[in-house]
């Protein structure tokens, strides 16, 4: 059975999957990879979006922004009043006066996605911790001193301008989507183990001629719709439990597809 056959018995006919234990170890492995990057694609979708919404209000607070400099690592300018600028997406504080601290602007975060701040001594950047910022960035808060050398010459002037021309290189989707199909690989890994356990006892039940490793085989296959679904629902609803979906869904079909399989005498 080829990967595109198994493809397609997976989401017209349970019943063939059975067939899904003599498919080589290597290429379930390839199969598990693809399913992978089928559930990754939501959170493609919420950082590209968050991306977006980022890079519209960046040239907002761009305008925003006073004329300041860098000099022994501390910011200089003529406006020595701080302030705090806020949008959808960002919140942005400038305290050349050194008033606030990097807490202060993780704090500040609330129903935002990311906090900034240009303080005294150092930039900040906090991010609201999600499943997508964890999978892509595996934090979600940087602090940057001044005396860093790409700091050292930063200025209001320049800063401005980044902000309001910046754009997005096409091919930055595709990074997501492969940096966010390693986290969604591994959750698959643990979700259909943990399935196929129980699958496992199920067919002992049910009498079944298989190993533990042919009903890996079926429930990964017997997961491909389960996955599409989740996927889908997971791209107009965040929040939605994919996981829990995919399990109980694919045990359910794996047990359609092993009903016909070869019973012990």
């Amino acid at each position: 059975m080829t990967l595109l056959q198994l493809a397609k018995n997976s989401i017209m006919h349970f019943n063939k999957l059975k067939d899904a234990k003599n498919i080589g170890f290597g290429k379930i492995i390839i199969y598990l990879l693809l399913l992978s990057l089928i559930a990754a694609i939501p959170i493609t979708l919420q950082v590209r979006n968050v991306f977006s919404d980022i890079q519209s209000d960046g040239a907002e607070i761009a305008e925003q922004i006073p004329d300041f400099t860098i000099e022994d690592g501390q910011i200089q300018t003529e406006e020595q009043q701080g302030f705090i600028y806020q949008t959808d997406s960002i919140i942005f504080t400038f305290d050349p006066e050194g008033q606030r601290t990097a807490d202060d602007i993780s704090t500040d975060m609330i129903g935002n996605f990311l906090s900034v701040g240009l303080l005294q001594n150092e930039a900040v950047l906090s991010l609201q911790s999600n499943e997508a910022t964890e999978s892509i960035l595996g934090d979600n808060q940087f602090e940057f001193s001044y005396t860093d050398e790409q700091f050292q010459n930063l200025s209001g002037e320049e800063l401005r301008n980044e902000l309001s021309q910046s754009q997005l290189p096409w091919w930055t989707p595709l990074v997501v989507l492969l940096v966010a199909t390693y986290p969604s690989f591994i959750n698959l890994i643990v979700t259909l183990l943990i399935a196929s356990i129980i699958a496992n006892l199920y067919s002992r039940i049910r009498r079944v001629k298989n190993r533990f490793l042919d009903n890996l085989k079926i429930m990964i296959a017997s997961a491909t719709l389960p996955i599409i679904i989740g996927a889908i629902i997971n791209c107009f609803s965040a929040s939605f439990d994919s996981t829990t979906f995919v399990a109980i869904l694919s045990f359910f079909i794996f047990t359609q597809a092993i009903k016909s399989a070869k019973k012990i005498e």
